[in-house]
């Protein structure tokens, strides 16, 4: 899977008509639909399709033809995002109209050319599932949790010290497997010696 982290534009004209994509995280959608619909007071349509993992990292899909023929701009527009097998994003084609009428296939084509477009224009990045972990280890064991965090690019989220230290842990799911291994055996070989 895929996602992105910033904004990205692209336009596609056919017969007059101007289909500007906007790819943006799910996190900016609603406010980026918001200032689109000020910024082009005289667009015809705000298509919409989104991607993105629920808390129970299901993938939720939502499309908007805003106007148009039903099932022509908003449903292709999705269908490239699953395509490319996006997540945690959102696209929206802004158009404005030409003068003349594409049909059915037109409108699929050209809102379909348009998130094709800006997709390949952006910087995907891959998606790797991110796990939390509590580790409990011994004040002389700060200094080397630390550096193996930061060797398996590890997000310590908290830090407690009480009678031991308590980190809470995050990162993705093979980098937290390799951490949690190599301090279990290095740790183990301390306490062996």
């Amino acid at each position: 899977m895929q996602y992105i982290q910033k904004n990205f534009q692209y336009t596609y004209e056919v017969k007059q008509s101007k289909f500007i994509a906007y790819f943006v995280p799910i996190n900016l959608f609603e406010s980026t639909l918001l200032e689109l619909r000020s910024q082009h007071p005289k667009a015809r349509h705000f298509v919409t399709a989104q991607r993105y993992l629920n808390a129970y990292e299901q993938i939720v899909e939502h499309s908007s033809d805003d106007g148009e023929p039903k099932g022509t701009s908003g449903k292709p527009s999705l269908i490239v995002l699953q395509g490319h097998n996006i997540i945690n994003a959102a696209v929206i084609v802004v158009r404005y109209f030409g003068g003349t009428k594409l049909g059915t296939g037109g409108l699929v084509r050209a809102y379909s050319e348009a998130v094709n477009g800006v997709i390949t224009e952006s910087e995907l990045l891959t998606y790797k599932k991110e796990i939390v972990r509590n580790v409990v280890v011994d004040y002389t064991d700060v200094r080397f949790i630390e550096y193996i965090c930061e060797k398996y690019e590890i997000s310590v989220v908290e830090k407690f010290f009480e009678e031991k230290v308590l980190y809470k842990l995050q990162g993705d799911e093979e980098n937290m497997t390799l951490f949690i291994s190599e301090v279990e055996r290095v740790i183990r070989t301390l306490k062996e010696e």
